[in-house]
């Protein structure tokens, strides 16, 4: 199932893991010590960038309601509200700006443009996501509660509408998001504590309540005193770039946490976790996708997902740098890193979904050797390994341990497949 014991997962000695985070505290000093105005420069004027894309697009729907500047004008708008959530409100409310001292670019002051409230997100994402990062029954961001996305979660008859639910949870993120810290389900459940469940639904009521009088009714008014449009195209159009914003901001944190290669971790697993163990499980439960400056900038920088989990309080326009690093960190200790093309990784992540949608008893892989869903016990014929190559004075850890397991599960199929022929032609 989950893993239970990192360093053997990640066939990492106690030494391995001190070094490894004396090593990543290392890019962390330098980055920290070269942060200035060039880093000021880039957060500010991509505020104002997204601020003018704002206007923009208003003001092509204000202008005309014809078909072409309605598209130009949702579109627009969809764009500046994917910046303002992704690259500037996820990153500022993380603190990555905090050494500014600038109060209007500050974690601790952002409201973003989004459903759910600024104080419930750093919460739920800052704290408890992070801190916990894929940690069964610790970290509510595997599967928001709704999707069963590992075997470790006991599969329920309502894990057949996966993919419907998916579905939904994509046109609607920004719901699921501010949803997710009224905790619906304890809610239910009996066992919320009335008081703070009070308090909290008041305070995401208010935000949501703000946030959708400005979208559906304040904007559609103001844009309906010109004679060139109308409330309702407006309205529509606001509503078409909250479902752009969503459905691109699901995708982006989808492939940060779902492909094949992020690892999920039980409880045990953290018990008098040290740095270097904090370290090791962000990246071995994190994935990347690959991407040019245009989609950085588009995904907030989270196509490093493996160096923002390192580092989430770090500027956003270093993770690419830092990723160079992390990356020969990763070919030192033979631990894999997670990466590949965006529409691979994102298929990926549909895959499981859908798959998980079954339960275990269809399904081909072992609860502890499949894409999703990985564990130390498959490693468990590979006793003695490690160290180096005899052949080639290699380091043997994580990444060859898995393609050693691989090689010999496609060995086994293939002599199965063979064996299978030879009796198909005997008949």
């Amino acid at each position: 199932m989950a893993v239970t014991d990192i360093e053997v997962f990640a066939h990492l000695t106690d030494a391995d893991i001190e070094n490894l985070a004396v090593e990543l505290d290392a890019i962390r000093q330098d980055i920290e010590d070269s942060r200035g105005e060039r880093d000021a420069r880039y957060i500010r004027r991509t505020i104002a960038a997204q601020r003018a894309l704002e206007v923009a697009g208003r003001l092509l729907l204000a202008a005309s309601s014809r078909r072409t500047a309605w598209w130009a004008g949702a579109v627009t708008l969809g764009v500046a509200k994917i910046v303002e959530n992704m690259e500037i409100g996820h990153n500022v409310m993380h603190g990555q700006w905090d050494w500014m001292n600038d109060p209007e670019i500050h974690s601790t002051t952002w409201e973003w443009d989004n459903l759910g409230a600024s104080k419930h997100w750093r919460y739920n994402h800052n704290f408890v996501h992070h801190k916990y990062a894929n940690i069964l029954g610790m970290d509510d961001d595997v599967g928001y509660g709704l999707l069963r996305v590992t075997r470790d979660q006991r599969w329920k008859r309502h894990n057949l509408f996966n993919l419907v639910f998916n579905t939904m949870l994509a046109v609607a993120f920004e719901w699921g998001v501010g949803l997710q810290h009224v905790e619906l389900g304890k809610i239910f459940k009996g066992r919320a504590a009335p008081e703070e469940t009070r308090a909290r639904i008041h305070e995401f009521g208010r935000k949501a309540g703000r946030q959708l009088v400005k979208d559906y009714v304040a904007f559609p008014a103001l844009t309906s005193l010109s004679p060139e449009a109308t409330y309702m195209s407006t309205l529509k159009a606001n509503l078409a770039a909250n479902v752009i914003r969503n459905l691109w901001s699901n995708a982006v944190i989808f492939c940060g946490h779902f492909p094949d290669g992020a690892e999920k971790f039980t409880k045990t697993d953290m018990a008098g976790e040290s740095k270097g163990q904090w370290y090791l499980r962000q990246m071995l439960g994190s994935a990347n996708f690959n991407a040019g400056p245009v989609m950085r900038f588009m995904s907030g920088n989270l196509c490093h997902q493996i160096e923002h989990h390192l580092y989430p309080d770090l500027p956003s326009n270093r993770l690419a740098e830092i990723s160079v690093r992390v990356r020969e960190v990763c070919d030192k200790y033979d631990l894999p890193y997670t990466t590949g093309p965006f529409l691979l990784q994102y298929a990926k992540t549909w895959r499981t979904i859908a798959k998980l949608s079954l339960p275990n008893k269809y399904l081909r892989d072992t609860a502890d050797n499949a894409p999703e869903t990985r564990s130390e016990r498959m490693f468990a014929e590979l006793e003695g390994f490690g160290g180096t190559d005899p052949a080639t004075g290699r380091r043997r850890g994580l990444k060859t341990a898995i393609a050693t397991v691989r090689g010999w599960r496609r060995s086994k199929r293939a002599k199965a497949l063979a064996a299978q022929l030879g009796d198909d032609l005997a008949a």
